[in-house]
C-alpha cells in the first residue's frame, strides 16, 4: 500500500470538505461564476477519473474483475454527464429548467447519500484491514 489508509481516510475526508465549502461559496455567486465553478468541476472530475485509471492500473489484474465493474459505471456516469451537458444547451423552458433543476438537485441528495455509504463502507475496509493485519502479526509470533 502506498498510503496508510488512515491517510488515505483523511485524504478523503479534507477533499469532502473542500467540495462542501466550494458549494456553499458558489450558492452565493452570480450564474456566471458558478457555471465556472461546474465546468472547473467537471474537470477536476475528469482528472479523478484519469488518476484512479492510472492507480487501478498499475495495482495490477488482481482487481481487474472488479475494475472493469468500476470502468463500465464511470463510462456511464461519463456519458450522463455528456448528454446532461447536450440537454442544457437545448432547454429554453423556464418550467421545464425548473424541473430539471429539482431532478439535479435530488440526484445530488442521492449521490451524496451515496458517498456517505461509501464512506462509511471505505471505514468498515478499514477495520477488516486491520483485523486482517493483527491476525497475521499475532500467527507470525505464534
Amino acid at each position: 500500500m502506498a498510503k496508510m489508509l488512515s491517510e488515505s481516510l483523511a485524504e478523503m475526508s479534507a477533499h469532502a470538505k473542500q467540495a462542501e465549502d466550494h458549494i456553499a461559496a458558489a450558492q452565493k455567486e452570480a450564474h456566471d461564476k458558478i457555471i465556472a465553478r461546474r465546468e472547473e468541476s467537471r474537470a477536476t472530475v475528469e482528472a479523478s477519473i484519469a488518476k484512479v485509471n492510472q492507480d487501478m492500473h498499475a495495482v495490477g489484474s488482481t482487481l481487474a474483475e472488479k475494475w472493469k465493474a468500476v470502468q463500465a459505471k464511470i463510462n456511464a456516469d461519463k456519458a450522463a454527464l455528456k448528454a446532461g451537458i447536450a440537454e442544457r444547451k437545448h432547454e429554453r423552458d423556464v418550467k421545464h429548467a425548473e424541473n430539471h433543476a429539482k431532478a439535479l438537485e435530488m440526484e445530488a441528495s442521492l449521490a451524496v447519500d451515496y458517498a456517505v455509504a461509501s464512506i462509511d463502507q471505505a471505514e468498515l475496509a478499514v477495520y477488516d484491514a486491520i483485523v486482517a493485519r493483527a491476525e497475521a502479526d499475532r500467527k507470525k509470533a505464534s
